[in-house]
């Protein structure tokens, strides 16, 4: 518990066998109630892994459903067995468990309804590895979608995220893609409900293990992301009725 507030660590996995023990070894279980581990149907022993470090919810995907599926399973089975703050961690080391605390406290104080850790604040997104093709790609984006979406935002693309479940229980997050675009189609769905996000300095590690997409993927889904905010913004002006942007609650 955190302030009285349930806190459940969201794992969407897919061949995480080599980093899922140093990832969960980091969270801090002092805060942290409930670990929800999805496995998006790897080819690896990512599920003996994470019964062997005692994940007590572990669901199996029998046929891959792509990140944006993955989440939509995590985020169920998170509001299911009663979180109400979220945050969603990936198995792969990527990101620090460090963190934790601070996101999970801005929510858990009434500050902000959503903690995004940023690669890009500060200047440790290229010396923590990152292709320097895909700092730049990640800052003209961001650039383009600051201007159709109105916001400031320092990186749309981080996979380091807090919710509250307020959030997750008033976005359509179920009309979503299954595929990586999901991620900025839940921002877009925030923003346009007008959710308060913060963001933290995150740490940034590439190495072998970690998981990443290749150039043509990261080319698809930069066109993906363009069109969700062409989407949003239009939205905005009354021309187009989204089912992405019905609020629930």
């Amino acid at each position: 518990m955190i302030l009285g507030k349930k806190l459940v660590i969201i794992m969407p996995a897919y061949n995480a066998a080599l980093t899922l023990r140093r990832t969960y070894d980091e969270i801090p279980f002092d805060i942290v109630d409930e670990v929800v581990l999805v496995d998006d149907a790897s080819k690896d022993n990512t599920i003996e892994v994470a019964q062997q470090i005692g994940i007590k919810h572990i669901i199996s995907h029998e046929k891959n459903k792509g990140y944006g599926g993955n989440q939509k399973s995590c985020y169920d089975k998170a509001l299911a067995i009663g979180g109400e703050i979220v945050i969603m961690l990936h198995p792969d080391y990527q990101y620090t468990p460090k963190l934790i605390h601070s996101m999970a406290y801005l929510i858990a104080n009434g500050v902000f309804h959503v903690v995004l850790g940023s690669r890009i604040l500060g200047k440790g997104a290229l010396r923590g590895g990152m292709p320097f093709y895909k700092y730049v790609f990640n800052r003209c984006l961001t650039l383009a979608q600051n201007i159709l979406i109105s916001q400031k935002l320092s990186e749309y693309h981080t996979g380091y995220r807090a919710f509250s479940a307020e959030v997750l229980r008033g976005i359509n997050y179920q009309a979503n893609s299954n595929d990586f675009v999901f991620d900025n189609q839940m921002l877009s769905q925030i923003v346009y409900a007008e959710y308060e996000i913060a963001e933290i300095t995150c740490p940034t590690k590439y190495f072998e293990e970690a998981s990443s997409i290749n150039f043509s993927r990261s080319l698809k889904y930069g066109i993906g992301c363009m069109g969700v905010s062409f989407k949003h913004r239009f939205n905005k002006w009354g021309l187009l009725k989204s089912e992405l942007y019905r609020k629930l609650s």
